[in-house]
């Protein structure tokens, strides 16, 4: 970065900016409106939270959002402008000469990241983030042409040749990408200036796309999603129409696209049509979110339906016990049913968020507990182990086994990755909670208070208390304005066999079934005791026999955290892929505060088993030597692994 560089961005950081007044009315009260803003969607039984009525106490997440905040956003904008990402935009409004750099859909990145601070700005207010996104936006503002258009890539010579490419030009991604940063920012602050450039350019594709128009089709989704929440955001309903034309069209004939184009970028087809998940998987995640926005809005059960069978398919056949998805490196896509290698396994990082985020509307549509427990999976594991601990280094792809390869980088030229994480970290106080008719849902378990309100209007103060995940108790302070009767909706993980629930000291009534919600109707007065306890006892997952791979060996889970084997706790000398689990001895639960951030590591009776005098192959009668060495088996969080000097990991451990 050049020294001037440097000092500019020296100054964004120290402050020195005010927010400017706002360009235009505010179309909705901007302080009331979560990541999903669905209090006047007809067609969800959940409404949203926002970001900045939940205050998030010291635990298990708080770690990572402040290593976003501290570490990876500054990190990675000074990437941004190292790479010249930030100078695409400048070069197009005449304050840089420098050259366009980087791949087509580098503008979607910079978006993402400030869609990220957006976010991060909802739970605190900092002058020197403002001025940043301010400056950025001005950048932007500067960049945009008269007509709307803006889009770093498709300007100058490249000109003539918009929308020519849109199985590959993701000039319908970027679009996306901006009106959610856009409206993050206005979320954040009341300010419209970054989703009024964002609105102007959607402006121009709904007016020169669409039925009886020129033909559109995303190859990359992302926009259908985006138009349905600028519609939540201004009610305009163009948005919500263009959405449902993208997700409805017909588009592949009128633009003659080849069928496996349709395939792989899970568009051009009515969405309704698709019966199962193929192509790249983040694609198929993205078209599938906007579907869910979409029937939010409308209420087509067609969508609903589509929706419904795709969710299975993908949760018996497709997704990883991580909550990754996306088996094939070559095209990003999803495999076969149960073809879930480990080695090679992609799991890019963008698609478990993306497998979360579908959950997580799949929740408000419907408040069943399922998706909650998908979401959670997800979330702990699959998005989580993206980044580093410290914020700095992020996996583009994670496998569930390794040789040792370097995983983790700082930098990506495709950098959809760092962004995505960033964003989902800084919106997670939007996720613990919603609001409903009857009550209020806890769907997500960490130290926090909410401060908000029931439906009625009553105002409501609700604290969780617990060691979640790596203990089972979770106690909650209920504490509404007045006496008043609603019901408490609390989550009951799948995986805990056996919970308890109890309302200042007593056992409850309600029905406490795993993969469920406890429902608790009662008169609440502030002052309120509840306390749920989870099953941490650690499990022995085994896979599908047609995941052949994993035939004759099981995933350790304890509470939602699967676990994993790395080289550098086992015993000196091993190799990580000659240790089997054996043995009915209990296993140990040891809390290790010095080890990857605080964690707590699983130990059980193993072995060694030799390979010498072994042939590659024997007569099927042969007997293997039964003859091993014990030695213990450590194992640690999955999301924790490649924290480290780069070495062996296996999730999936032969037992004996």
């Amino acid at each position: 970065m050049s020294r001037a560089r440097v000092a500019v961005v020296a100054i964004l950081f120290a402050g020195g900016l005010l927010a400017a007044r706002a360009q235009s009315p505010a179309p909705a009260p901007w302080q009331d409106q979560g990541p999903v803003h669905t209090r006047r969607s007809p067609h969800a039984r959940l409404h949203d939270v926002p970001v900045r009525a939940v205050t998030m106490q010291e635990g298990f997440w708080s770690a990572r959002m402040r290593a976003n905040v501290e570490r990876s956003l500054p990190t990675l904008l000074e990437l941004f402008e190292q790479k010249g990402i930030v100078d695409n935009f400048r070069r197009l409004g005449g304050s840089s000469a420098a050259e366009r750099r980087g791949p087509l859909y580098t503008d979607s990145d910079l978006y993402k990241w400030m869609e990220a601070t957006a976010l991060a700005l909802q739970t605190k207010d900092d002058a020197r983030w403002r001025a940043t996104l301010e400056a950025l936006s001005r950048d932007i503002a500067a960049a945009q042409e008269a007509s709307g258009y803006i889009n770093t890539y498709w300007s100058g010579e490249r000109a003539t040749r918009r929308f020519t490419d849109q199985v590959g030009g993701h000039e319908e991604y970027c679009l996306g990408h901006l009106l959610q940063a856009g409206i993050a920012f206005y979320r954040a602050t009341g300010d419209t200036r970054l989703l009024d450039i964002g609105r102007r350019m959607a402006d121009h594709v709904v007016g020169r796309f669409g039925v009886d128009r020129e033909p559109l089709f995303t190859g990359h989704p992302e926009l259908e999603l985006a138009m349905v929440e600028l519609y939540r955001t201004t009610r305009d309903r163009r948005y919500l129409d263009f959405a449902g034309y993208l997700l409805g069209s017909h588009e592949a004939a009128r633009l003659k696209l080849r069928p496996r184009d349709v395939a792989y970028t899970f568009s051009g087809v009515p969405f309704t049509t698709r019966t199962k998940y193929e192509g790249h998987a983040v694609r198929a995640m993205y078209a599938s979110i906007g579907a869910a926005d979409y029937y939010m809005e409308t209420g087509d059960p067609a969508y609903l339906t589509t929706l419904e069978r795709l969710w299975t398919d993908l949760t018996d056949t497709k997704m990883y016990v991580t909550g990754g998805v996306g088996s094939r490196a070559q095209g990003e896509t999803f495999g076969e049913p149960y073809e879930l290698p480990n080695a090679q396994a992609y799991g890019e990082s963008c698609a478990a968020i993306g497998n979360m985020l579908l959950n997580w509307r799949l929740l408000l549509i419907t408040g069943e507990a399922r998706f909650a427990d998908v979401m959670e999976r997800a979330l702990y594991n699959g998005v989580n182990s993206g980044m580093s601990l410290d914020g700095t280094l992020y996996c583009y792809r994670n496998p569930l086994e390794s040789r040792g390869e370097r995983i983790r980088n700082p930098w990506y030229d495709t950098t959809c990755c760092p962004p995505n994480l960033q964003r989902t970290l800084a919106a997670l106080p939007g996720y613990l909670y919603s609001t409903s008719a009857d009550g209020v849902y806890v769907h997500l378990f960490h130290p926090s208070t909410l401060r908000w309100r029931l439906e009625d209007g009553t105002p409501l103060e609700l604290t969780q208390s617990t060691a979640y995940p790596w203990e089972g108790t979770v106690d909650l302070a209920v504490s509404p304005a007045s006496r008043t009767r609603f019901t408490l909706h609390v989550r009951i993980p799948a995986w805990s066999s056996v919970s308890t629930l109890t309302v200042n000291g007593a056992p409850v009534t309600a029905r406490v079934l795993p993969g469920h919600y406890a429902a608790i109707t009662r008169d609440w007065q502030p002052g309120d005791r509840v306390r749920v306890t989870f099953d941490m006892q650690v499990q022995e997952v085994a896979a599908h026999p047609q995941v052949r791979e994993n035939t004759g060996r099981v995933a350790i889970q304890r509470g939602p955290l699967v676990y994993a084997l790395e080289q550098a706790d086992q015993p000196a000398e091993v190799d990580l892929f000659q240790m089997v689990l054996t043995g009915q001895a209990a296993w140990q639960v040891t809390a290790r505060p010095d080890l990857l951030g605080g964690i707590r590591v699983l130990q059980h009776a193993g072995a060694i088993l030799p390979d010498n005098g072994i042939p590659l192959y024997r007569p099927g009668t042969a007997a293997l030597p039964i003859a091993r060495t014990p030695a213990p088996l450590t194992f640690i969080p999955y999301y924790a692994w490649a924290n480290r000097e780069p070495q062996p990991m296996v999730v999936w451990v032969p037992r004996r």
